[in-house]
């Protein structure tokens, strides 16, 4: 049985957020989101909200949890086998294998890439806060729940 570990951010989930996650559900026995809650970084959702809307939209497909520090610390206390990382680009890939060699360096942990889906290589977290503070349409870029929790949050 091989359970895999998406980590990220997730401020906002995105589409394409959805799209590896689905994907890796497909391929894996037993996945779990990990929402990094970083306090260096201010976050449009708080941690416990990012769990949340992954929550509603994932159900009991998989396990949402957050956590902190090093991500191989954090994969060794899920019993996580590997890593799922999504790649949009080859500069995704670029700074995620630097963090794989160093994640496998630690502790040996093996990361899988999934490339997005071409409809959302261009979707980002950070892209998609910018249009929606301007005022832009970013229902086709995230889920409805995400949009609607997009739309509260700007007014």
């Amino acid at each position: 049985m091989t359970k895999a570990l998406c980590p990220g951010s997730f401020d906002p989930p995105t589409m394409g957020h959805v799209d590896v996650i689905q994907r890796a559900i497909a391929v894996f026995d037993e996945v779990v989101i990990s929402v990094v809650d970083n306090p260096s970084k201010t976050s449009l959702f708080t941690t416990d909200e990012r769990v949340g809307l992954l929550e509603d939209l994932f159900g009991d497909r998989v396990s949402v949890v957050s956590f902190s520090g090093l991500l191989v610390e954090h994969a060794a206390d899920q019993a996580a086998d590997v890593v799922v990382k999504g790649l949009r680009s080859i500069d995704d890939y670029e700074y995620e294998k630097q963090m794989s060699q160093m994640n496998q360096h630690l502790t040996g942990m093996e990361t899988v890439y999934m490339t997005t889906s071409p409809g959302y290589g261009f979707v980002s977290s950070s892209l998609v806060k910018e249009v929606a503070k301007l005022g832009g349409d970013v229902t086709e870029l995230v889920p409805p729940a995400v949009a609607a929790a997009l739309k509260e949050r700007m007014e």
